[in-house]
Parts: C-alpha cells; sequence; structure tokens
C-alpha cells in the first residue's frame, strides 16, 4: 500500500471533492486531512498556511494512480460525472489497462486504472 501528501488551497474543499469520488475520511486534524482509497491508497491533504498561494499547476508530470476498485471505471466516472468533473477517456492502454484522468480542485491529475 501506498501514500501521497498533496498540498492544497482549502482542505475541505478538496476533501469534499474526494469524497464524493469514492474515498473515506479517517482523519481530520487541520491542516492533514488523510483520506483512504479502499485498502490500496492513502491520500493526505495538507492544507497551505492562510494567505499563502501555490503558485502554477500542482504536480505537473505527475499522475497520481489508483486501482478502480469496486464498481470498477464506470463507478468512479459515474461519481465524477456527478461532481461536473471532466473525464479524460477511458482510454484503453497497450499494457493491457483501462484508465481514465481526473483533475482535482488544486490542479492534481489523478489516474483510475484497472485491467482490461
Amino acid at each position: 500500500m501506498g501514500f501521497v501528501k498533496m498540498l492544497v488551497a482549502d482542505g475541505e474543499r478538496s476533501a469534499r471533492f474526494y469524497e464524493a469520488l469514492g474515498f473515506e475520511r479517517t482523519q481530520s486534524e487541520p491542516p492533514f486531512i488523510h483520506l483512504k482509497w479502499g485498502d490500496s491508497a492513502d491520500v493526505y491533504l495538507v492544507a497551505t498556511p492562510t494567505g499563502s498561494a501555490l503558485q502554477g499547476r500542482r504536480g505537473l508530470g505527475v499522475l497520481v494512480g489508483f486501482r478502480a476498485g469496486p464498481g470498477g471505471l464506470d463507478a468512479v466516472i459515474a461519481r465524477a460525472l456527478k461532481l461536473g468533473v471532466e473525464v479524460d477517456g477511458p482510454t484503453l492502454q497497450p499494457w493491457h489497462t483501462r484508465e481514465i484522468l481526473i483533475t482535482d480542485p488544486d490542479g492534481y491529475r489523478l489516474n483510475f486504472i484497472e485491467p482490461a
């Protein structure tokens, strides 16, 4: 199991976004919010101090990957569309996976994957 820490402008806004996608909040101690994606990954949202701005796109050149989990990509796509978020894909990759990309409110690119 892996984890990722992401700097965010508004921890609660970001947590609500991730929870709507199917992540589970397990702990919330500002400035940290701990979310789980099933049994496969932990996400730590770290809110930036009030008044400080994160410049540019966060995670430029990086895709934060997650196995699609229960319900597969179609469930993640449905939740993203319900949020009004654009979904890039699904794309069938030559390495035998079906993948989508979703951008979170802070500009991080989330890559959800399932076997093809």
